[in-house]
């Protein structure tokens, strides 16, 4: 599968446009990790922008519905589906790959950057600077959905310092520009 075909996917099960930013936001993240690794940028893609396509419709059997579907109907690489139900602490899916740990570590992260640039009277992710961030993530109160447990978590199974990981993530993030990254109107969100 290739990154055109995983976003048509994501766009024909994901109507809601926050959802599709947030999984455009998380692509965004695992391709930063992928160019800084010197892995399959479009691998870490493809995982970033299927990994909650199921979500809406499916909200009881998420990720294993989207992994089922995928498996039957798609040529996705194993090792995406495995990252995709290891994202899911729930799933109990042991996150084995650098592939898994990232989408892991990264899913959670992106949704405190967007919430920190959904704050800012411009809403634009490119003015959010990290120093700012940091202070949202030891602000419990601020997006309190974010499960700040698993940033952590996910930081320490990719071996990197949880600020590094703030840094790195912002960073990807900002690359997106303030219409994908954080806008909050009705309009149609593509990269």
């Amino acid at each position: 599968m290739n990154r055109e075909q995983a976003y048509a996917l994501m766009l024909e099960h994901t109507p809601s446009e926050s959802l599709r930013r947030h999984m455009l936001n998380v692509e965004a993240a695992m391709r930063w990790y992928a160019r800084h690794w010197g892995e399959d940028e479009d691998l870490y893609a493809v995982t970033g922008l299927l990994h909650d396509f199921d979500y809406e419709a499916h909200p009881g059997e998420h990720p294993t519905w989207g992994v089922a579907f995928l498996r039957d109907h798609t040529d996705t690489p194993p090792e995406v589906l495995e990252a995709i139900l290891g994202h899911a602490t729930y799933t109990g899916t042991p996150r084995e790959t650098r592939l898994a740990k990232t989408l892991f570590a990264v899913d959670e992260l992106t949704g405190l950057v967007q919430a920190a640039a959904l704050i800012r009277p411009d809403r634009d992710v490119r003015a959010v600077e990290l120093s700012s961030l940091k202070k949202r993530f030891r602000n419990r109160a601020f997006a309190a959905g974010v499960n700040r447990e698993e940033v952590e978590q996910g930081a320490r199974e990719l071996g990197v310092d949880l600020d590094t990981h703030l840094g790195n993530v912002l960073r990807a993030v900002q690359e997106l520009g303030p219409d994908v990254a954080s806008a909050s109107s009705g309009a149609e969100v593509t990269p």
